[in-house]
């Protein structure tokens, strides 16, 4: 019993530095407005300086996404915070646009390595006969941080001095202790290896895991993409269109969704991942209808119905996701298929926002927004049939029970 209970602090204390880690991506989220009256750029700029974090997100995923397993857990991630505190420092200096395209390259390089090695460690923390509580640790850590970041960022600017310095200090301040915290911890990895058995890859998948993992990224695509459009534009959706100003309210809306995505990972425990991807997919799509119908109506209320709904069909699908190919996984590959999966979720969070940048222009924010649901809510539909034909085997799908 008590090794038990050691083994679940562990498990806390690692999603807890996770977590630390994942809210530092998303705290510039309530801020873009006050940087574009600072530097004057468009909303196209804004989607490419948000999706700057995706790049560097995919591109130590596809070079280093095998790193933890032959290195060990420990050290890639105390060069995750490495980097999340060089962003940080970014931020904190920021004097021109290339100060946030720095801070944000960092910052999608600290995900990077964070994304697949703490995932796996949370897990591997855990104490035996602890897979599903450590699998919602994981993913909730990794929500929950992502929806802690703007709303820390929104209240300090609202009600603080210095908005555009303060969330960035104090996240440094996190960080520090998140490094000490990680130093205290175990490593996981037993047999280590050289880093010269570090390599460029591409997301290579075991043969038993292609045919759960091409549905259960197809709804992490989605779910990420939703992400990223309310993370990027809707702060400039709820300024222009609904007059919403107050930094903090703009950060509690975008941090609803994340925080609705940990309800989801929660409701996916219970229901298993036989249905809560479908079931994700559903949910996904009612979110892509209440966001296309406070659009078209410009009303607050439909805004903040379909971060809710949205966050809770991201969360359903991404926890049945992420068990479903872990669970289809060898010890030795897990991180390395953790990541491919990450590496599918970045690219619906990037390159759908750059769409959504472009055509702002030429047809307005608003019709932008519309185009992008209508593709999204294609593709989630035959995820949705596919998975209703072909449901995950029962293997994973009581894996996540």
């Amino acid at each position: 019993m008590a090794g038990d209970l050691r083994g679940m602090r562990r498990c806390l204390l690692g999603g807890a530095v996770f977590a630390v880690c994942m809210a530092g991506t998303t705290l510039p989220t309530p801020l873009y407005g006050l940087y574009q009256e600072k530097f004057g750029f468009s909303e196209l700029t804004v989607t490419v300086v948000y999706s700057v974090y995706a790049v560097g997100v995919i591109g130590v995923l596809l070079l280093a996404g095998n790193a933890s397993d032959a290195l060990g857990r420990r050290p890639v991630l105390l060069c995750g915070l490495g980097f999340a505190a060089a962003s940080a420092v970014c931020f904190l200096c920021a004097t021109a646009m290339g100060w946030l395209y720095a801070g944000r390259l960092l910052s999608g390089l600290s995900a990077g390595l964070f994304a697949g090695a703490a995932t796996a460690y949370v897990m591997e923390l855990a104490p035996h006969g602890g897979a599903s509580r450590a699998t919602f640790v994981a993913t909730a850590a990794n929500m929950g941080g992502l929806g802690c970041g703007p709303l820390l960022a929104g209240v300090l600017a609202q009600y603080a001095d210095r908005p555009l310095h303060l969330p960035f200090a104090v996240h440094l301040a996190l960080v520090a202790c998140s490094a000490v915290v990680l130093l205290r911890l175990p490593e996981t990895v037993r047999q280590q290896r050289p880093l010269s058995t570090v390599r460029p890859q591409r997301p290579a998948l075991p043969p038993r895991v292609r045919v759960v993992f091409w549905p259960a990224a197809a709804a992490s695509f989605v779910g990420f993409a939703l992400f990223g459009v309310f993370t990027s534009v809707s702060p400039a959706f709820l300024a222009q269109s609904l007059d919403v100003h107050n930094h903090a309210l703009i950060g509690l809306i975008v941090a609803l969704a994340f925080f609705a995505s940990t309800g989801g990972q929660l409701a996916a425990g219970r229901v298993g991942v036989g249905r809560s991807l479908p079931l994700g997919c559903v949910a996904l799509l009612a979110g892509l209808a209440l966001l296309a119908g406070a659009l078209h109506w410009d009303l607050l209320p439909l805004v903040v119905l379909s971060a809710i709904v949205g966050g809770t069909g991201q969360g359903l699908a991404f926890r049945g996701a992420l068990s479903a190919v872990a669970e289809a996984s060898d010890a030795d590959r897990r991180a390395a298929v953790i990541s491919a999966l990450f590496v599918v979720a970045y690219v619906g969070i990037s390159l759908p926002v750059i769409g959504v940048g472009l055509l702002a222009e030429p047809i307005g924010l608003e019709n932008a927004g519309l185009v992008f649901i209508a593709c999204m809510a294609l593709l989630v539909s035959i995820a949705g049939v596919y998975l209703r034909r072909r449901p995950m085997p029962a293997t994973e799908a009581g894996g996540a029970a």
